[in-house]
């Protein structure tokens, strides 16, 4: 199962930008041609560049529309009636159907864009004129067909050029959700290695305390094993599972470890990585609560600033010193779960994602990671 990242929401302003980016797309092919060609036509019959330059334009319009339409059209029809052929995959009908088409849009490009000029103009030149003077028939004919041919070709090359480019995204794609599946495989173990490890010294220092940790361990780990299918789950499941950890090890540590969670409503909804701060607390606890004596206090929380989700952990315990730097930069003193969590927050958002744990300066001190999530990718479809 997976999360692509979701399309920004639709608006008029967008919609409107989005079509004229289409237009400009289109046109910017034929634009170079018809320059060229209203310059040639204007030397060689003497006519007024700017007239020539209405004529031009209009046919090379309509051409395109007629190219478009009909490679459309061919598309459809192909992918309706025929899926196994290669129009269904690589939306190219073939040259054996585009073939006849440019012809049958260069003459009707010329023919209507001549008439659709003269209405901008005034003038009152007939497309038909030209089969008199069979010299200006196979001059203009020529210029017609040849650009024409060109544009198609333009058209076939952009549209191999888009299919190479998709190609290449879902293949990154498919190596990013691999990462993503061995950093999660590698993340899982790691944490369960350290629960034992903590299990095997309560069973001599206090069986009964031991089986309690057990029994919580085991719901953890199923309700762990449920969300770990999934490549996303809700911020208030992460919150749950974050508060049965600190269940589980608060039977280890007692009144030493005491926490909160800050889970505001209107973002328990948002779809985040499962497991993402796991690691962090994890980390909190064995490098910075336990080497206290009295053990401290965790704080998670979550906030949005502007259009980034803030995921925080915070600790009073002894700080990091050296650890992970802005933007998770890797340095001396490091553990492998903050570096774990760094390279998913890289495969899964680029630079928009961070991890950042430093240490804090008041009179509780401690430590606190933060993890920096863009907004409107904290929410992906689940396919």
């Amino acid at each position: 199962m997976s999360a692509p990242l979701p399309t920004p929401l639709s608006t008029p302003t967008h919609d409107l930008r989005r079509r004229l980016h289409w237009l400009w797309r289109e046109l910017r092919i034929s634009i170079p041609a018809m320059l060229g060609a209203a310059c040639y036509f204007s030397i060689m019959f003497r006519d007024p560049f700017g007239i020539t330059l209405v004529y031009v334009g209009c046919i090379g319009v309509l051409i395109q529309v007629f190219l478009e339409s009909g490679r459309h059209g061919m598309v459809w029809y192909l992918r309706k009636y025929q899926p196994a052929h290669a129009a269904a995959k690589y939306n190219w009908p073939g040259w054996i159907w585009m073939g006849p088409w440019i012809i049958v849009s260069g003459v009707a490009g010329f023919y209507f864009g001549t008439l659709l000029a003269n209405l901008f103009t005034g003038q009152h030149r007939q497309p038909g004129d030209i089969l008199n003077n069979a010299r200006t028939l196979t001059l203009v004919m020529s210029v017609v067909l040849v650009s024409t041919t060109g544009l198609v070709y333009l058209i076939y090359t952009r549209g191999r050029i888009a299919l190479m480019e998709m190609r290449t995204q879902i293949a990154l794609r498919a190596a990013a959700e691999n990462q993503l599946k061995l950093l999660q495989s590698q993340l899982e173990p790691h944490m369960l290695f350290n629960t034992l490890a903590n299990l095997r010294v309560l069973i001599g220092l206090d069986p009964p305390r031991a089986q309690e940790m057990l029994d919580r361990l085991t719901d953890f780990l199923r309700a762990t094993l449920e969300a770990s299918r999934n490549n996303t789950h809700t911020l208030a499941a992460e919150f749950a599972r974050i508060d049965d950890y600190l269940g589980l090890m608060q039977i280890r540590m007692g009144s030493r470890l005491q926490h909160q969670l800050d889970l505001p409503a209107e973002l328990a909804h948002l779809m985040v990585p499962p497991l993402l701060l796991q690691p962090l607390v994890e980390n909190a606890i064995k490098h910075g609560l336990d080497p206290v004596l009295e053990g401290g206090h965790i704080v998670l929380s979550a906030r949005r600033e502007a259009d980034v989700l803030l995921l925080s952990v915070r600790d009073t315990g002894v700080g990091v010193g050296l650890g992970v730097g802005v933007g998770g930069r890797q340095q001396q003193g490091s553990h492998f779960g903050l570096q774990q969590v760094h390279e998913r927050l890289q495969a899964l958002y680029g630079k928009a994602g961070s991890l950042e744990l430093r240490t804090v300066d008041d009179a509780e001190g401690g430590s606190l990671a933060i993890v920096r999530l863009p907004l409107h990718y904290s929410s992906p479809n689940q396919q």
